[in-house]
């Protein structure tokens, strides 16, 4: 009798199961019985899959797991965006903000900054403090390079990153004297060259926009620009002061500029070793 193609595959199973011989009259070898790949689920009783159940977390795990990223969540904004002291400086993250009469996003805007000066510096920007808005964020309530000098404004503490000032310059008009401060310590004291009469370097708290070597060997080695107007001064564009060398260092000790601090050139190079962007400057007039 002839077995159809799949009975003669089922005689073949069962003859070399009962140790039945191969073509060649020797013992055929015992079937192994096929194992079910190690990454697939066991089979049940009735060789089908089981049915996978969803496990629960417990509650308690939850609320730690929940607490313990809210928490870290609120530890990194803190270390971002809030300083370890006042006064603070740094760049603008945000590419434009409105510095505010108030902390308040519906406030009034005193002046709108953004990222970057016309010029393509960053844009520095000098924080004295800070306080919780109307809307419950931190903001900082910020020094503003404008006329008139002394102009303060409120701005998000989330569009700028600062980081506290250690460095601070004072410039005693009437003694025509600088000073760099580290902390309590002063570190430089030199000769300065002030504002002639009718253009008097202005009295107040200002601080450093942007550090350079100017082309004009008139401004000597070294510069740093202030966030401080005077009526006219010899910085590019007038109007802005600036702590500069000198090409003429024997007018030092005198009125005679229009307006900038003039400082030898020896004084410069150090202030450009001492002095960081955003580190606050008082201008006093003893």
């Amino acid at each position: 009798m002839t077995l159809p193609e799949h009975g003669n595959v089922v005689f073949a199973l069962v003859a070399a199961r009962l140790g039945a011989t191969d073509a060649g009259g020797l013992p055929a070898a015992p079937i192994k019985p096929l194992r079910r790949p190690p990454h697939l689920a066991p089979l049940d009783l009735a060789g089908q899959p089981p049915i996978l159940r969803r496990q629960k977390m417990p509650r308690r795990t939850l609320t730690t797991l929940f607490m313990s990223l809210l928490l870290a969540g609120v530890a990194s904004a803190a270390d971002t965006t809030v300083p370890a002291s006042y006064p603070a400086a740094g760049e603008l993250v945000a590419t434009q903000v409105g510095a505010r009469a108030n902390p308040d996003p519906a406030a009034s805007v005193v002046r709108r900054l953004h990222q970057f000066r016309s010029d393509y510096r960053p844009q520095i920007v000098l924080a004295t403090g800070q306080t919780t808005g109307v809307d419950g964020k931190t903001w900082f309530h910020v020094s503003l390079p404008m006329r008139p000098n002394g102009t303060m404004g409120w701005i998000p503490a989330a569009s700028v990153a600062l980081q506290a000032m250690h460095m601070r310059i004072v410039v005693h008009r009437g003694l025509r004297r600088i000073e760099v401060l580290r902390g309590t310590r002063r570190v430089l004291s030199a000769k300065v060259a002030v504002g002639a009469p009718g253009r008097e370097t202005p009295l107040g708290e200002f601080y450093v926009t942007a550090r350079f070597h100017p082309d004009d060997p008139f401004l000597g080695v070294f510069a740093l620009e202030t966030s401080a107007y005077s009526r006219l001064t010899e910085w590019p564009g007038g109007g802005v002061v600036g702590i500069h060398g000198t090409s003429k260092p024997w007018l030092l000790g005198q009125a005679v500029s229009h307006g900038c601090v003039r400082v030898s050139n020896a004084t410069a190079l150090a202030l450009e070793r001492l002095v960081p962007l955003g580190s606050p400057i008082s201008i006093v007039a003893r």
